[in-house]
């Protein structure tokens, strides 16, 4: 079946639907392309107002990660622990932050 979708879905956000010892995703290709697009634009979303609580309450750039990462995780979100951190590595990466260390969540989606 050809794919209509050109969006390559990063390797990083890929592993979180491989489970250990497989190589296919658990989750069909509409639902990681969902999500995936979902979580990029959640990271783009929050640049402008991380760099905004930054600057304007002079938080350090790990203060300001790890308080999205706090509300990605809060009830009604809608995003798993993976996909929360997921958003906020690729914040980092956006703004060329470094990435604190996130809390560990095992389990699989």
């Amino acid at each position: 079946m050809p794919v209509d979708n050109q969006i390559e879905i990063p390797q990083s956000f890929m592993a979180m639907y491989v489970s250990p010892g497989h190589s296919r995703p658990n989750a069909t290709q509409d639902v990681v392309l969902a999500r995936y697009e979902r979580c990029e634009d959640m990271a783009c979303m929050l640049t402008e107002h991380s760099q905004t609580l930054a600057f304007k309450n002079h938080f350090t750039e790990q203060e300001v990660l790890a308080r999205c990462h706090q509300g990605l995780l809060a009830d009604g979100s809608n995003f798993t622990h993976h996909e929360s951190g997921w958003v906020v590595r690729r914040l980092a990466e956006l703004l060329g932050w470094t990435c604190p260390s996130l809390p560990d969540v095992s389990g699989s989606l």
